[in-house]
């Protein structure tokens, strides 16, 4: 159905090719010219003023469930005026030794149109129809959670 992109570059540059001489740093560039820098983690020597892709990869999958959630609540008539996560992922060993990212929380704060007010249950139905919609959250092994606050 579609395809998305990006370039990534990593030069050696004068920097040794050791384990701990090479640099973490490279760049994503998207088809619409949008630059980032990034870099590993800071536990595995990256440049920390920069984003991680395991970072990324949470952001992501946030990001993916907001857009979900806010194309279910549109077409049911469910005003939502604002929308805040503060997403959490834990890199951890699987039960075969390797380090994944075995689970997301996502912690959304949503304030909703006058006159809106949702059950505890609404809210987690609409949670969970969009973790069932959600495209990457489908394209992955990694566990999401929706606290509801």
């Amino acid at each position: 159905m579609s395809e998305h992109k990006v370039d990534l570059s990593w030069n050696r540059g004068d920097r040794g090719f050791e384990y701990r001489q090479y640099s973490r740093n490279h760049q994503w560039l998207f088809p619409n010219g949008l630059k980032f820098e990034v870099s590993a983690a800071a536990e595995f020597l990256g440049d920390t003023t920069k984003v991680d892709p395991e970072a990324a990869f949470v952001g992501s999958l946030s990001s993916c469930h907001l857009l979900t959630f806010l194309a279910i609540c549109s077409r049911k008539n469910i005003l939502v005026e604002s929308y805040v996560d503060q997403a959490v992922g834990f890199l951890e060993k699987n039960q075969e030794g390797k380090l994944v990212i075995t689970r997301i929380e996502l912690h959304p704060i949503i304030h909703f149109g006058d006159g809106i007010n949702l059950s505890r249950a609404e809210l987690e139905a609409l949670h969970k129809q969009a973790e069932d919609e959600c495209f990457l959250a489908n394209s992955v092994t990694t566990k999401m959670e929706t606290i509801i606050h």
